[in-house]
Parts: structure tokens; C-alpha cells; sequence
């Protein structure tokens, strides 16, 4: 599957493309594909063969017609495993939950298939998506695409949705992102993902990890896309999104005048020399090219420091999600009888010691944490970050004790939204030719910013290659 959402679009309005088409070459790929990469949990090739062709005729009525069906219509997209479909199992990731028949449509994943979107399945997950690695003891790890001959980290806990766009077997898929689990698959696996503002999609239907921070997204392979992708997940009217992208309005505008003007008045925090510490060599090299890109654009870059570091960010600040999350599972976790994956258990259990009045003072001191993050943030239009201090590392090299998100969990816990975006692939050698990125962190609901952004980088930075486990080479 070489085309992009914009692709199928501007193919179904010419009538060069077709949703059948893209349907089957997305079928085809999955099934050359998806024995070594691993991402799907489920596929429903004849349901999504089914919508293809209801796509189809509608299609072909529209180009005669002259109505509008939007960006979305016809194009095959995936769930992370977490999202209900109803009658559908939803296993979360879990084998304690492989019989779990989901009761109703959540409300993103009906939006997506009131839009036009054609559900090709489910993709792998972390169990319950409390893991920053991409790793399921029990369901399966999704292969990392960038290297064909070592299981590598693909990044969690949305890691099959990262693994199966990456790898070309579908145009996009839904994540999620409570600590970083939309853009860490987005960076291990060489493509886009947004974080949406806390509360800005519904996430009624969504298994839980952590209701105050839970956040659905889009992983997509550009940011145009995503941001395709991101309307249709709000329920923007189909025809508004396709007008407004057509003419260059709204959000699609602001992304077309960055293209087309850079990025003069624009005013970019960097990391401090503190906060590099520990970033990989690699990574931290394409970080600095990707600032001096940003500048040569026109934007003002300059250190911005957190009142709060990211490590204590990381650390400290995770209390919410440990807490919440040992809510919903702590009684499976408690029992040793319990087919769980023992990683995802030794981070839920430490939610038992967790009083009820050390939850109510971590909420009160986020809420103190956003007002001083806030005045700091005065200024500035966005903090730019490498999205993980590391490349991709073999998975057997992980520590599961710790996480990649120390860059990412700050935006959770502050309120942000953020577009993860490829910066390139590291140099060939030894543990080269692996996928580097950064991620533009915006206010919250400052989602056209983070994509406008994004996009005028993923311009300038020119395109990105295909990983070797790739569907259309």
C-alpha cells in the first residue's frame, strides 16, 4: 500500500484510483507481510471487501454527480486493539481478555466509519497499553520494519498500529497516547503521530489505562494525513473537511502558508544542555539539524527549560496513571493465577500502595505544575524535543523497568498536544539505517499549530524512506 490518505482522495475524485483497489492492495500486503511483521491482532477482510465496494458505487455517484464524500471515504484504515467495535473482541492486549466480545462501536471508531473509512482490523497493543517499549509477552511483539534481521523495539503501547503503517499495510490506524503511546511507535517506526489535546476526542468505547490522561490519535505516514485523519476522528462534516483542504482553509490553510511562507515570528524552545544528557549520539545529531533547519526557516529557536524537568516528569508525575490504571486491573493483577504479562503487572501492582490522598495531591499538583508550566511557556509557540533519547534497540537490550518516554509523558501530564515527525534514518553501519524524530509540543487545543508546524518541516526535511519491510518494494 504505496498511497498516502491524500492519494486515494485526489485518485477517487479523477477516478484513477479506486476503494476496492486500495482495499485489496492493502489485504494483499497484510498477507505477504504480517507473518513476520506481526501487528494485526484481528483482520476482516470480508467485511472491509464488503465496504470496499459500497465505497466503490458511492464513488463513482459522487464523480458524476459532483457531491462531496470528504478526504476519508474509501480509505482503509486500523484500531488499536483497545477500541471497541461491537461484536468484535477487543482483547486489549491481553490473553485473560481473548474472549472479550465488545458491547458497542466507540464513538472515534464510528466517526471514522461514518466518514467513509474502511476498517480493515485490530492491531497488536501492549496489554491494557501500560508499556512504552511495544512488547506483549503473551499476544506477541510487532516486528520493528526498519530492521528485517533483529527484533527491534517498535514503540508502545501502540505498537501494531506504529508496525502495520510503517510497513505499508494500511494508510493510517488509530492509537493511543496516555504517556506517549501514539508518538513512541510514531518514532521507533519512522512516521507521524498525533497527540490530540486531553478531553478534545471521546474516549467512550476506549479500554481504559488512565482516564484523566488518555488521549486517542492518529499514526499516519504524513502529517497531512494526520491531519485527514485527526478531522475525521473529531466528526468534522466530511464536505467542510474537503473544501476547506481543496481551497487551503481552516487548518489546511494555516499548514499551506507554512509550506509556502516559513516560519518567520514563529518562537521554538529547544532543550537546555541539561536535558540533553543521555540523548543517543544519533539522535541528538539529528535533533540539531533539524533546529538549524527550523531557523533557516525562519523560526526563532532558543532554550526553553521546564519548571518542572522531563525526567521528574517521567518519574514522580506518573503517580495519576499508576494509580488509575491499578483501578481497572488491580484484582487481575493481584492474582499469580492470571495469564498477564509479568512486565505490564510489576507496573500496576505499586498502584496498591497508592493512598487515596496521594492521588488527590498529585491532581492538585498538576494542576499547580500547568499554571507555572504556563507562565514559563509565555513566548513561545512550541518546545521541540527529539521524541525518544534513543533509537529503535533490539528488544532483548530493553530495560523494562524504565521507558523511552522521557520526552513524551510531559505533554500528558501538562495538557499539550503534539505531532511526532521522522527527521530521517541514522547513518549505515553497525545499528544503522534506523528512524530518528522529533516531536512539536503545542498548548492544549493548539492542534493546527503542532500540525502547521510539523508539515513545513516534513517540507524542508524532503521525503523519507521506505524501511526494508516494506509493502509496496
Amino acid at each position: 500500500m504505496t498511497a498516502t490518505i491524500a492519494d486515494l482522495a485526489a485518485g477517487y475524485r479523477d477516478g484513477s484510483r479506486s476503494p476496492v483497489e486500495a482495499a485489496e492492495e492493502c489485504l494483499t500486503a497484510i498477507g505477504a507481510l504480517d507473518g513476520r511483521v506481526g501487528a494485526w491482532q484481528a483482520v476482516y477482510p470480508d467485511e472491509a471487501r464488503a465496504a470496499a465496494g459500497a465505497a466503490e458505487v458511492a464513488v463513482a455517484s459522487a464523480r458524476d454527480s459532483g457531491a462531496s464524500l470528504g478526504p476519508f471515504f474509501g480509505v482503509p484504515f486500523a484500531l488499536k486493539d483497545i477500541v471497541d467495535v461491537e461484536g468484535r473482541v477487543t482483547t486489549a492486549g491481553s490473553a485473560e481478555w481473548a474472549d472479550r466480545v465488545s458491547p458497542a462501536t466507540a464513538v472515534i471508531a464510528q466517526r471514522l466509519l461514518d466518514a467513509g473509512g474502511i476498517l480493515l482490523g485490530k492491531t497488536k497493543t501492549v496489554e491494557f497499553a501500560m508499556g512504552g517499549w511495544g512488547t506483549n509477552q503473551h499476544m506477541g511483539t510487532p516486528w520493528n520494519p526498519w530492521d528485517p534481521a533483529v527484533l527491534r523495539t517498535p514503540g508502545g503501547s501502540s505498537s501494531g498500529s506504529g508496525a502495520a503503517v510503517a510497513s505499508g499495510m494500511t494508510p493510517c490506524a488509530v492509537g493511543t497516547d496516555t504517556g506517549g503511546s501514539v508518538r513512541l511507535p510514531a518514532a521507533l517506526c519512522g512516521i507521524v503521530g498525533l497527540k490530540t489535546t486531553e478531553g478534545l476526542l471521546p474516549i467512550d468505547g476506549i479500554v481504559p489505562l488512565s482516564h484523566t490522561l488518555d488521549t486517542p490519535g492518529p499514526l499516519a505516514r504524513t502529517v497531512l494525513d494526520a491531519a485527514l485523519m485527526f478531522d475525521a476522528m473529531l466528526g468534522t462534516s466530511p464536505a467542510e473537511v474537503e473544501r476547506h483542504w481543496l481551497a487551503g482553509a481552516g487548518r489546511y490553510g494555516a499548514l499551506r502558508a507554512a509550506l509556502e511562507g516559513g516560519l518567520g515570528g514563529r518562537r521554538i524552545g529547544c532543550l537546555s544542555d541539561a536535558e540533553r544528557a543521555g540523548v543517543d549520539a544519533a539522535q541528538l545529531a539529528a535533533y540539531d539539524a533539524a533546529l538549524e533547519l527550523l531557523a533557516g526557516m525562519g523560526a526563532e529557536v532558543a532554550p526553553f527549560d521546564p519548571p518542572t524537568s522531563f525526567e521528574e516528569m517521567k518519574n514522580t508525575r506518573f503517580v495519576i496513571v499508576t494509580a488509575e490504571s491499578y483501578h481497572y486491573y488491580g484484582e487481575m493483577m493481584e492474582n499469580p493465577a492470571s495469564k498477564v504479562d509479568e512486565r505490564v503487572r510489576a507496573r500496576v501492582l505499586p498502584g496498591a500502595s497508592i493512598s487515596a490522598s496521594e492521588y488527590i495531591a498529585a491532581m492538585v499538583q498538576r494542576r499547580v505544575d500547568l499554571a507555572e508550566f504556563a507562565e514559563a511557556f509565555e513566548g513561545f509557540d512550541a518546545m521541540v524535543t527529539p521524541t525518544t533519547p534513543m533509537l529503535p534497540l533490539p528488544v532483548d537490550e530493553a530495560d523494562e523497568t524504565n521507558t523511552p518516554a522521557l520526552f513524551t509523558r510531559a505533554a500528558n501530564f501538562l495538557a499539550l498536544c503534539s505531532t511526532t515527525v521522522p527527521t530521517g534514518v541514522s547513518p549505515a553501519g553497525p545499528g544503522g539505517g534506523l528512524p530518528t524524530s522529533i516531536q512539536f509540543m503545542c498548548r492544549g487545543g493548539d492542534e493546527t499549530l503542532s500540525l502547521t508546524l510539523a508539515a513545513a518541516y516534513e517540507a524542508a526535511r524532503g521525503p523519507m524512506p521506505t524501511p526494508p519491510l516494506w509493502a509496496g518494494g
